[in-house]
């Protein structure tokens, strides 16, 4: 199950989501924040970094050309934005929804700016908006959700707004600083791992 979702912001196009097939290998309790959660977001953290610093070298391992991909400075961890990725990876997971607002309406630009992330007013206007979230589902390791997103559907790097977040492509994306990941696991739900990826920028 493949399929690639692209919402586009007044500002930039930057709401990513992504599915792909279930790996169904790990065995957590339903919807936690684990050793294996901590881990996997830690490892996705790092390998989000490395690209970074050298996106032409993980062409091979991405699937796609980054040749032309700029180097970026690495993205700072932020722990008000890890509790929104980690509470909003769970709510996706507990509540079986895969979607860039929550059953509620709320974005992730409402939740961040509750949890201490400072962000202009205009930037949380509305109760829905989403400027900085990157969501993926299906896969359970950092490595193959970071490739899922990077690879973005092979998409050109004009269009792939998966990428131009995590990699700092264009110029919105490339002004962001920090990060948090979130990442829960649930049998019960369709997709059963579910990954966000917050990278913000405060103004």
């Amino acid at each position: 199950m493949n399929k690639l979702i692209l919402m586009a912001t007044g500002l930039s196009l930057m709401m990513c989501s992504c599915k792909t097939a279930d790996d169904e290998t790990e065995d957590h309790s339903n919807g936690t924040v684990d050793k294996k959660s901590n881990s996997e977001a830690q490892k996705a953290y790092n390998l989000i970094n490395d690209i970074r610093k050298d996106p032409s070298a993980y062409s091979t391992q991405m699937g796609v050309d980054l040749s032309g991909v700029q180097t970026r400075v690495a993205l700072n961890w932020d722990n008000a934005l890890a509790k929104v990725a980690q509470e909003k990876a769970e709510d996706m997971a507990n509540n079986n929804y895969f979607s860039h607002t929550d059953p509620n309406g709320y974005g992730v630009n409402y939740y961040m700016y509750e949890a201490g992330y400072d962000i202009p007013e205009s930037w949380r206007k509305n109760k829905s908006d989403n400027y900085f979230e990157n969501i993926a589902a299906g896969n359970s390791t950092a490595e193959a959700t970071v490739k899922q997103l990077v690879y973005d559907s092979g998409a050109d790097n004009s269009s792939a707004g998966h990428r131009a977040s995590l990699l700092g492509i264009s110029n919105w994306c490339s002004n962001c600083t920090d990060i948090g990941i979130g990442y829960a696991y649930n049998a019960n739900s369709t997709y059963k791992h579910y990954w966000s990826i917050i990278i913000a920028k405060h103004k």
